[in-house]
């Protein structure tokens, strides 16, 4: 344990170790990534090729999981656990205040459900070594358009959801676990008065990608995992984590029925679907919202 260390010195070595076992990890995985183009002439080699991936971004959960113990003791106060499985596919969604979420979500998921895959921006791929690894691990790529550009370039409209669609085709033949944080970005003061969210500690859900996950795979996915992340001592930065400033989390895990009419409809033509998509996201976000009260006025 370095707790004893310097805020500011612990925070620079755990950043550095942390980072270096992500540029680790992407390393194993791009030295492992040969196999999925052999893996496409020999498709018997296709289970093993993606076992070997998988296996090791859970080694980089892994490796975290033993980094964290250098810090000061962190809570993890994980409520509402379910009997999870390895052998079927999960939509997974979460609200999103930190980049800590993200590292808290693989830590208490790691290895009892199928490797997470979430939804990045397109900027990523561009990020050396990394980007190519996460790219092997086929997780998705999402180019961002602003309302102006997509009035100047109209074909441009759907282009995200296209992506979706295309990814989750791959997600047929293998059980993922698909992460979707449903407010698209990180909550800040600013961002909640300017969407003017009606929710006291979210931002308004965005449905359209859920919608199409679900019409992808929603006949192979059982349930809803619906993670409720919360900071009672105050949302912390990654700054803030590496320094040991973070003593407790709590995660809320819900497991929710998937209902069926949501697993067939066209979100983009039917109307009526959409609008009752939509209240079903609403109602889960109001209760994500209460539950977030309840966690945080204790």
């Amino acid at each position: 344990m370095l707790a004893f260390l310097p805020a500011p010195l612990l925070g620079l070595i755990m950043g550095t170790l942390l980072v270096a076992a992500i540029v680790l990890s992407a390393i194993l995985i791009l030295l492992a990534s040969p196999l999925k183009l052999l893996a496409r002439f020999v498709p018997a080699l296709a289970p093993q090729t993606r076992a070997i991936l998988s296996g090791c971004q859970e080694n980089w959960t892994a490796m975290n999981a033993a980094l964290f113990r250098l810090l000061p003791p962190i809570h993890w106060d994980v409520r509402g656990q379910a009997d999870l499985r390895l052998d079927t596919w999960y939509f997974v969604i979460a609200n999103h205040q930190t980049w800590v979420d993200i590292l808290a979500s693989f830590h208490i998921l790691n290895r009892r459900i199928p490797p997470l895959k979430y939804f990045l921006k397109q900027e990523l791929l561009y990020v050396p070594i990394v980007g190519l690894a996460v790219y092997a691990l086929d997780y998705p790529f999402m180019k961002r358009y602003s309302r102006e550009e997509l009035a100047r370039r109209p074909h441009l409209r759907g282009k995200d959801l296209d992506t979706t669609r295309k990814a989750c085709e791959k997600y047929q033949h293998y059980p993922v676990s698909v992460l979707n944080f449903l407010e698209g970005t990180r909550i800040t003061p600013g961002k909640h008065e300017q969407t003017r969210s009606p929710y006291q500690h979210l931002l308004k859900p965005k449905s359209a990608g859920a919608a199409f996950v679900l019409n992808a795979l929603g006949s192979k996915m059982e349930c809803l995992l619906d993670l409720t992340i919360a900071y009672p001592q105050g949302v912390p930065s990654f700054w803030d984590l590496c320094c040991g400033r973070v003593r407790h989390i709590v995660i809320d895990i819900q497991v929710r029925p998937i209902p069926a009419e949501f697993c067939q409809g066209h979100y983009e033509d039917d109307a009526k679907f959409r609008d009752s998509f939509q209240l079903w996201i609403g109602s889960l976000w109001q209760d994500k919202d209460n539950k977030l009260k309840e966690i945080l006025n204790r």
